[in-house]
């Protein structure tokens, strides 16, 4: 037996409840072992009869029966493991590494030189050194003693009334009790053994570790957040900057003071950022530092086995420090239009130049925000042809096609819409009207009514233009805007900010705005809409094509 028990590791002879070598080792019908004390404990403080290992559940008290073979291998390993401990004790109990040093537990048996302790017992109330260990370790008498890892002030342990072992904990009172005390004082009280209230302030201690580790996760987000927002910035910074320098260049020394306020002003703004973020980064990291410090207290309390300590701390132990709420924290940053209002401030002589170039550089700033947009085939009226890629619609000159009438299909007017909605931020596509003597085009809320009449205004989820009869355009506003064009676009580009309110259309080839709606409000998912119009004989055949942006 000797032979086999040195084959196996410590671990497999302990109980993963109490986590101490077996005492009794009994088996479950599902094949696992525990000590027949801790699994009766167990059991007796839940509800229903299930495997602390598997969790597999029994309908009936199990029938335990004591695990004879498990049993002697623990015996045997016990009798081998105080033998180490008798053989390391007898090389080495006066080496210098066992002498007691200032900040540990002195041997309380030592009479000369004072050695290092190695257990202290919460029966004797004596700490021990090595050597004189040793019967607990051997007697049989002295085997059942609880021992724990050197502890000062055993004293402390007893009850300062009766003189006894503080083993159980009171709950009604919330304070430790002796075993006297629990049939004087607190006899109609809620008791209970230090070893169950451990038990239970360690599954909150585990709780509150797992807390506190989402805490931490959530402010190394955060900080990931911020420093990701701070290079986004930068990069548009930098793209602003470019931008500047092209316009105020074509203007020469007449716009210097315009170029440096332009620079100045993004390079203030980005630097005022960077300190921002690194301000709510030094706080993060501060808490995190503390939240990880609270963490190893936490973990050093869950790797303790003393009972008291853990629950005398636990006591005084708050779950986890006060954090910021860090949900709404962002660090802001726009440089939106910064080009544009500082052009616009420059002298009166050079009007014609920047006439010129604002145009150019207000389309290129709002195809920076260029989306990928594909036409619903859910939504186009039985009359329309998409493309198979979802990209071109035209009429099919009155042929209608056997579709399924679902919900998002309009049903008399030759309509689709984008699958793709947008309820935040700026958007921008491209539309080819190439060959098209009528088209509308614009978004339009995901709620608009899409069966019989239809009325196309703001005031019912419609923003949108139109071309009619090759010559008029016409803005869907309330009352409908006539608009007079330079040139006939050949592709139009549709720009919106949600949150600005303001819906822009341009002549993409021109970099000429056709039209605003400004001060609009969203409320819910817009969608792009398009509408090619009837065939009317093929005069008007030609697609809506949606164009990669090219900026």
């Amino acid at each position: 037996m000797s032979s086999v028990s040195c084959l196996l590791h410590e671990d497999q002879f302990l109980c993963s409840i109490c986590l101490d070598v077996f005492r009794d080792p009994v088996s479950t019908p599902c094949g696992h072992n525990f000590c027949n004390t801790c699994i009766i404990d167990h059991w007796n403080s839940n509800d229903k009869y299930q495997c602390p290992m598997c969790k597999e559940a029994f309908a009936t008290r199990p029938d335990l029966k004591v695990n004879t073979l498990l049993s002697e291998m623990v015996a045997q390993f016990r009798q081998s493991a105080q033998q180490k401990a008798r053989s390391s004790s007898s090389s080495s109990s006066s080496s210098e590494q066992q002498v007691f040093k200032a900040g540990e537990v002195p041997c309380d048996v030592c009479t000369e030189t004072k050695l290092k302790a190695l257990k202290s017992c919460l029966v004797c109330l004596t700490s021990y050194c090595e050597t004189h260990l040793e019967p607990h370790l051997t007697a049989s008498s002295l085997k059942r003693h609880q021992l724990i890892d050197p502890v000062e002030n055993l004293e402390d342990r007893m009850c300062p009334k009766h003189d006894k072992p503080l083993e159980l904990f009171c709950k009604t009172d919330q304070t430790f009790v002796c075993l006297l005390c629990h049939v004087s004082d607190h006899k109609m009280h809620d008791v209970v053994p230090l070893e169950k209230e451990y038990g239970e302030k360690k599954v909150k201690l585990w709780k509150t570790e797992a807390e506190i580790e989402q805490i931490i996760q959530k402010r190394q987000l955060k900080i990931q957040e911020i420093t990701r927002s701070v290079d986004l910035g930068k990069e548009d910074a930098d793209r602003q900057v470019a931008e500047g320098v092209r316009v105020f260049t074509a203007l020469k020394e007449s716009v210097e003071r315009g170029l440096n306020k332009l620079i100045q002003t993004i390079e203030v703004s980005q630097e005022m950022a960077q300190k921002q973020a690194e301000v709510l980064i030094k706080e993060l990291e501060q808490e995190i530092s503390e939240l990880k410090k609270r963490s190893s207290e936490v973990e050093h309390l869950l790797r303790s086995k003393d009972y008291l300590h853990l629950l005398r701390s636990f006591q005084s132990f708050k779950s986890a420090p006060h954090t910021k709420d860090w949900t709404e924290v962002s660090v802001c940053q726009s440089y939106e239009g910064t080009v544009v209002r500082n052009v616009r401030q420059l002298e009166e002589t050079i009007s014609k130049e920047i006439l010129k170039l604002l145009p150019v550089a207000e389309l290129k700033r709002v195809q920076r925000y260029a989306v990928d947009v594909t036409l619903d085939p859910d939504a186009a009226q039985a009359e329309l042809r998409l493309s198979d890629d979802g990209k071109e619609v035209n009429h099919c000159g009155g042929k209608k096609k056997n579709l399924p009438d679902n919900p998002e299909r309009f049903t008399n007017r030759t309509f689709v819409l984008g699958k793709q909605g947008f309820s935040a931020g700026k958007f921008y596509y491209e539309v080819q009207v190439k060959g098209k003597i009528n088209w509308d085009l614009g978004v339009v809320r995901e709620s608009i009514n899409r069966k019989g009449g239809i009325s196309m205004s703001p005031q019912y989820g419609y923003w949108a233009i139109c071309l009619r009869n090759g010559n008029r355009y016409n803005a869907h506003a309330d009352p409908p805007v006539s608009l007079s064009l330079k040139s006939v676009p050949q592709k139009v580009g549709v720009f919106v900010d949600y949150e600005e309110g303001l819906i822009s259309f341009y002549d993409v080839d021109d970099a000429a705005l056709i039209y605003s709606f400004t001060g609009c409000s969203f409320n819910g998912k817009l969608l792009p809409f398009f509408s090619p119009c009837n065939n009317d004989g093929g005069k008007n055949s030609a697609p809506l094509i949606i164009c990669p942006v090219k900026a």
